[in-house]
């Protein structure tokens, strides 16, 4: 007789990041709410100083909940709202600095799926081994294209 123990892969997350916005970018979207402010003074400085924070406070949470999620959980990659088992994963590669700039821009994978956030320098490159796939690549922005590719490489070695 063998036992089985509960061993839930799928379950453990081993990389989760949120690719929220770069503090300019929240900056600029906080700005938002002085401008609405000033629309709002005929009606009274005070509920326009409210109405401005307010928007600004509303504007920037939402921005942040709004912004997609970067994780490995057991044999899983997700990014955003898609996600592919790492069996079908080949060799993930990391890109920072000048390199990662040319893979968004001039180099980018065009028959490639892609998540890329502005003000997120670190990018890894993930190719698609299925055949039946029409993807052939992941273009994903990261903050530690290291730590993304480290656990890539361990749900591949799960996978397999």
């Amino acid at each position: 007789m063998r036992l089985v123990q509960n061993d839930d892969h799928d379950a453990r997350e081993i990389y989760r990041e949120r690719l929220t916005p770069s503090l300019w970018m929240l900056v600029t979207i906080a700005l938002a709410g002085p401008m609405a402010a000033l629309a709002f003074i005929p009606v009274g400085a005070t509920a326009a100083l409210v109405i401005g924070a307010l928007l600004s406070l509303l504007l920037v949470t939402l921005s942040i909940l709004a912004s997609p999620t970067v994780r490995v959980a057991g044999t899983t990659l997700h990014a955003g709202r898609a996600h592919i088992d790492a069996a079908w994963l080949g060799e993930p590669q990391p890109f920072s600095g000048e390199a990662a700039r040319a893979k968004r821009t001039r180099e980018i994978a065009r028959d490639g799926w892609h998540l890329i956030r502005g003000g997120i320098d670190g990018l890894v490159i993930v190719p698609i081994i299925d055949p039946d796939d029409p993807v052939n690549s992941w273009t994903v922005s990261t903050r530690t294209p290291d730590r993304l590719v480290a656990a890539i490489r361990s749900a591949r070695t799960v996978a397999r």
